[in-house]
């Protein structure tokens, strides 16, 4: 059985509730209308369907749209092989859907981390509390208005922190340039305008002082 006929066999059980599929690069999407049904269909898909894995829950933050979050769990069946994607969109005023946990156990540090970078709260996660962060932190640092800085934050006699100094840092992407290659400042020699790895060239010139020459031991392939 293929994933689309198992997403087709999801939206004969629960109709309207489900969109039809969407297919992009070989993965298949469908869309849960109402988020509070998601640990229902999520049953259902589990063991109906057979996607006994949970793989991954994850979180989208569409920034000055409504609904502002769309959280999307990615389903794995080890009897069929097959892929599914589901969504589902929650607003910011509620920030809020049923826990799948109770269907995968999975589920637990995937919704906390969700919890922890966007502030989606997950209804009866059985132990719903930060998992990258510190308790008390008060921001929640994948959402799109967090600065890619950072923010100043303490807690006393717990942690603190304060903005980093990021241009030109590893993390920024620098304007314009012939390719990616060019745009990605951690592929910059220091001190210097060149482009090039520098574990590239530590590598080369190990294996210059190794074989003689900077290509390794084998036959260089024509292009």
């Amino acid at each position: 059985m293929s994933s689309n006929e198992l997403a087709q066999k999801l939206q004969a059980r629960f109709g309207e509730l489900i969109s039809a599929p969407v297919e992009f690069r070989g993965e298949l999407t469908v869309q849960v209308a109402d988020a509070e049904r998601i640990a229902e269909v999520c049953a259902f898909a589990k063991k109906d369907l057979g996607f006994d894995y949970l793989v991954d829950v994850s979180s989208v933050d569409n920034y000055g749209d409504d609904p502002r979050w769309t959280v999307v769990y990615h389903l794995y069946g080890y009897g069929h092989h097959c892929h599914l994607r589901l969504k589902t969109d929650v607003s910011e005023e509620k920030s809020e859907l049923p826990t799948v946990s109770t269907v995968w156990r999975t589920a637990d540090w995937h919704e906390r981390e969700a919890y922890d970078m966007m502030g989606i709260k997950f209804r009866g996660h059985p132990d719903l509390r930060r998992i990258l962060m510190w308790d008390g932190y008060p921001y929640f640092p994948l959402r799109k208005d967090f600065p890619l800085a950072g923010k100043p934050s303490h807690a006393p006699e717990t942690a603190f922190t304060d903005p980093a100094p990021l241009e030109g840092g590893p993390f920024v992407t620098i304007a314009g340039g012939k390719d990616t290659i060019a745009r990605e400042p951690r592929v910059r020699i220091p001190e210097t305008d060149a482009i090039e790895l520098n574990s590239r060239l530590e590598r080369r010139q190990d294996i210059k002082e190794t074989h003689g020459h900077a290509h390794g031991p084998g036959p260089i392939e024509k292009r």
